[in-house]
């Protein structure tokens, strides 16, 4: 196996990697920049109020993409192990 084709599987792995932690980590920004402006706003300064939300939305956004994450994750494995006699070259 060369260098270049594990340098190529690494990279695909960590897009892979990328494109799934990515609709989590985006929805839990903005829920936590709405609840910054929110306390900025009412001078309430609730440390539990920027958790609770954020946990929330994680869960709700896992569930809704939880599918699209499962395909994507087959898709990539089942590819994976499909080229291993290529990649044993």
């Amino acid at each position: 196996m060369s260098p270049e084709t594990v340098m190529t599987q690494m990279q695909a792995a960590i897009e892979l990697m990328l494109k799934l932690s990515g609709p989590l980590l985006l929805s839990g920004l903005v829920v936590g920049i709405v609840v910054g402006i929110f306390q900025a706003v009412t001078q309430i300064q609730e440390m539990t109020l920027t958790f609770v939300p954020k946990i929330l939305i994680t869960v709700l956004v896992t569930m809704l993409a939880f599918p699209w994450m499962l395909q994507t994750m087959m898709d990539y494995t089942a590819n994976l192990l499909q080229n291993i006699p290529n990649l044993a070259r």
